[in-house]
């Protein structure tokens, strides 16, 4: 990649890595650009959305903790309320999508079946499928039903989004751990499904808190599918906000924006500290 930046742009050796960190700085400035000019109108001063702001204050942070503790006119719900909703919605889409995937990543990386490969490209599919193709799918699924689903609904849309992630990481787990690992305890005397409880699964687990993490980050950020999902008693805190600028941009929005990028930057910062960049599989 450098021999082809030198050529086309006849750089010298020692300018190529010059040349590359002033790019790399540039996109991710480009990538860092909205979210520093949503934290910068969270602290405007004024009653307008005028960018850079004329003065500075807290008003919308203080307003964002009264529609935290209550709803006002606008809203059905409080912010504490949507937010309670959206950390246990996640919290199961964690625990569930667990469950599933690591069973699942042990019988694709050990076994062999009939359609093992089939297997392999629908664990992928949520990845790929339009989104608002999928939530329109479960919302006639589930409207079909002979009985009313409200946050369980959610829950089962945030595993099928959540899962190919948490699969993949297991799966990256399980491929560095060799079979004679689970035949030397079997040799001195473990059962197999004992041999793959006492010492697989722990071995799993950079691989498993790299998917739960990604899990909760993918369902507690999760908005095209929840938005065919919800109603208006059981929303997640994406729909909330959404509902807040339909029909006119409320400035308390950044306030609750900035409040989301630091729930999901503690995520980020603790998948990196619990399992190291090696560990994560995207």
């Amino acid at each position: 990649m450098s021999s082809v930046i030198k050529k086309r742009y006849g750089l010298l050796p020692g300018e190529t890595g010059k040349f590359a960190g002033i790019l790399s700085g540039f996109i991710l400035l480009l990538a860092v650009l909205p979210i520093l000019t949503m934290i910068v109108m969270s602290f405007s001063g004024a009653s307008n959305l005028d960018f850079p702001p004329s003065s500075y204050s807290l008003q919308w942070y203080k307003a964002a903790w009264n529609t935290f503790v209550s709803p006002d006119s606008s809203d059905v719900l409080s912010l504490g309320k949507v937010m309670t909703t959206s950390l246990m919605v996640a919290c199961l889409t964690m625990v569930f999508a667990t469950i599933v995937a690591v069973p699942a990543a042990y019988a694709l990386t050990r076994c062999e079946f009939r359609g093992k490969a089939v297997a392999l490209q629908l664990m992928s599919l949520p990845l790929v499928f339009p989104m608002v193709v999928l939530g329109l799918a479960l919302l006639l699924v589930f409207d079909s039903l002979p009985f009313q689903m409200t946050t369980s609904r959610l829950v089962i849309a945030h595993v099928i989004l959540a899962l190919p992630f948490v699969v993949k990481n297991c799966t990256a787990a399980m491929l560095s751990i060799g079979s004679e690992v689970e035949e030397a305890a079997q040799m001195l005397g473990a059962s197999p499904t004992r041999a793959i409880i006492d010492v697989v699964v722990p071995l799993m687990k950079s691989g498993i808190l790299a998917g739960m993490l990604l899990a909760f980050i993918v369902s507690f950020n999760e908005f095209t599918v929840t938005y065919f999902l919800y109603t208006i008693d059981v929303m997640t805190v994406p729909i909330w906000m959404y509902s807040r600028t339909v029909s006119s941009l409320d400035p308390t929005v950044f306030s609750f924006a900035v409040l989301i990028v630091l729930i999901d930057f503690v995520l980020i910062w603790a998948l990196e500290k619990l399992v190291g960049e090696g560990g994560v599989s995207f």
